[in-house]
């Protein structure tokens, strides 16, 4: 099945420990018919409807480039992590690099580390602790208390468009620009668990465990968005239980878009390629949990 497209879902609910390294690590370290009428929703409609509709605007625009940021704020330390890649919004297909940030002498103890991001399922190479060079890590996204919305150090994009399917309130703020691009900037809150209902079927366990996970399923954010209707910038404001103490962990994860039309191709790592061994949990843990030894990487 070389060059296969689309993800074949499963893992073990143990998995969350396994993405869980990625924050850890860091916070160690410091289909759409009626376009026409979406356009002109996204000119001058409803606030709350208008981004009711930005993944399907998505799923028609087909594929992007995409740079993601996510900020970790616990205990007085603050560190981010980057991403950057490309996904496919029709095939819910991405592949980002993502990097960690520095260690607190000022040196990378890190390598890039590359996912790939399907429906239902997280890959990802040079997880470090143990996994021999050329083995993939593989994680059920459904399985994390945070439907990977922030274990991976990346929000998927597709997935940070449809958390906007369970916008409540919003307002319009005004116009602006997002790297040169005319956009209209909203501000509101949105509802985890009623974008899982309204979620497409990738991401819809995924969602509802995040709104199970987190300390609150009510998700402030600022979005912006393009005359089409389509997310060019998307920021969203999570926070969950820090299982290591008291209190909560803040996360700040930022999603934009751009370069719509651009080629994506991802493909999927072989069974064999897949490292099945135990994983060892690098410094910190999981969102909502504890850090843990490691993980079984079988079914």
């Amino acid at each position: 099945m070389g060059g296969r497209e689309r993800a074949r879902r499963g893992r073990r609910a143990g998995a969350a420990c396994v993405a869980g390294a990625v924050v850890g690590a860091g916070l160690a370290a410091a289909g759409c018919s009626g376009q026409g009428a979406a356009v002109q929703d996204a000119r001058s409609g409803d606030p709350v409807r208008v981004l009711h509709g930005a993944a399907d605007r998505l799923v028609a625009a087909g594929s992007s480039k995409a740079r993601t940021a996510m900020e970790v704020a616990s205990g007085g330390t603050r560190v981010t992590i980057r991403g950057e890649g490309v996904y496919d919004f029709r095939e819910r297909l991405g592949r980002l690099k993502v990097k960690l940030p520095q260690d607190p002498a000022g040196t990378s103890g890190h390598r890039p580390i590359t996912e790939l991001l399907t429906p239902g399922a997280l890959f990802m190479k040079n997880r470090g602790a143990g996994v021999p060079d050329d083995k993939w890590v593989r994680v059920a996204t459904a399985t994390l208390s945070d439907g990977n919305l922030v274990t991976g150090g990346a929000t998927d994009p597709f997935a940070a468009a449809e958390v906007l399917r369970g916008t409540r309130t919003a307002t319009y703020v005004g116009r602006t620009e997002v790297a040169g691009t005319a956009v209209r900037h909203y501000r509101g809150t949105a509802d985890l668990a009623r974008a899982a209902r309204d979620a497409s079927e990738g991401n819809r366990a995924a969602l509802a465990a995040a709104a199970e996970g987190f300390a609150t399923a009510q998700v402030p954010f600022d979005a912006y968005l393009d005359d089409a209707g389509r997310v060019r910038k998307v920021r969203h404001r999570f926070s969950f239980a820090n299982g290591q103490g008291a209190g909560t962990v803040a996360v700040a994860s930022t999603t934009l878009l751009y370069d719509f039309g651009t080629a994506v191709r991802v493909r999927l790592p072989e069974e064999d390629d897949i490292y099945a061994g135990r994983i060892a949990e690098e410094a910190g843990g999981t969102p909502g949990g504890g850090a843990e030894e490691g993980t079984d990487g079988k079914n």
